[in-house]
């Protein structure tokens, strides 16, 4: 086990987590410009692509780190059938779920019933398709449909915060199942089921969504079901569906026979719209 590692076992993580999301809304002007200006020299953030290209214009750290694209920076693919990349970053995995279990990385695997946190609410993705996208500080962090879906529930899964990044994934077991998330169930026009799942990670363990606004924090201690059956509420295929306050990962789970992915491979970059595999209308 490295350092590195050893750390996100010890780290008192919502302690720091909590610490980081105060000090990104700190409006105070040289500790934002601070901040930003090391993300945009560190990762290279291209800011030709923001609403706002002035990255000092942003009122704290987190509005940058959360800003809106122009709306010609991202096109949804062409073809009504493509089943599209919900966000900008990097193919963690994508692939077949066998068995219920859900590939993580070099030997690592975890259930998708650990991951939902519900056996019944799995069982149609025993043996569905997958794709894990990790975004780094450098993407856009706001999440966007894959597909047109109606939102049935969305469960919020208390558990630790490690780091996401692909040193931990690589070295931690069961990270994406371990971490706090939060859940969202949909079904498309056809009735079928497919789940996005918000996965939170250290330091940047804040979600908020376009129907509820902040989910996280507060921290779970338990799990936390939230139904919207009745409700009617439907996104858009390419809608913006949720955000992540800093940066962290987002899983596609989709039921067997839903799609076919096409062929992707570990830590390739991936946009918003992109096109990552073909849906069966049937």
């Amino acid at each position: 086990m490295t350092f590195k590692v050893f750390l996100q076992y010890i780290l008192p993580h919502r302690a720091l987590s909590r610490v980081v999301y105060w000090a990104t809304r700190w409006t105070f002007a040289p500790w934002k410009n601070f901040l930003i200006g090391q993300i945009v020299r560190s990762y290279q953030v291209d800011m030709t692509e923001a609403a706002q290209s002035d990255p000092f214009a942003y009122p704290h750290f987190n509005a940058f780190f959360t800003r809106k694209l122009r709306p010609d920076a991202r096109r949804a693919d062409a073809a009504p059938a493509a089943l599209l990349s919900p966000a900008d970053g990097r193919i963690s995995q994508a692939g077949p779920i066998n068995g219920g279990r859900i590939f993580q990385a070099k030997g690592q695997d975890y259930t998708a019933a650990e991951l939902l946190g519900d056996e019944a609410a799995a069982a149609p993705y025993r043996n569905g398709r997958f794709v894990t996208i990790y975004l780094s500080p450098r993407d856009y962090h706001r999440v966007h449909m894959p597909l047109r879906g109606q939102l049935k529930e969305t469960v919020h899964i208390p558990g630790r915060i490690f780091s996401v990044a692909p040193f931990a994934v690589e070295a931690i077991p069961r990270l994406f199942a371990r971490n706090e998330r939060l859940v969202c169930h949909f079904e498309d026009e056809h009735g079928r089921p497919f789940v996005l799942v918000m996965v939170g990670a250290i330091l940047v363990s804040s979600v908020a969504t376009v129907w509820d606004g902040l989910v996280i924090p507060p921290y779970a201690s338990s799990i936390r079901r939230k139904s919207f059956a009745g409700q009617n509420i439907t996104l858009e295929r390419f809608a913006e569906m949720a955000r992540f306050n800093m940066g962290s990962t987002v899983i596609v789970l989709l039921p067997e026979g839903m799609a076919e992915l096409d062929a992707m491979n570990s830590q390739q970059v991936i946009k918003l719209g992109q096109r990552l595999g073909e849906l069966h209308h049937t």
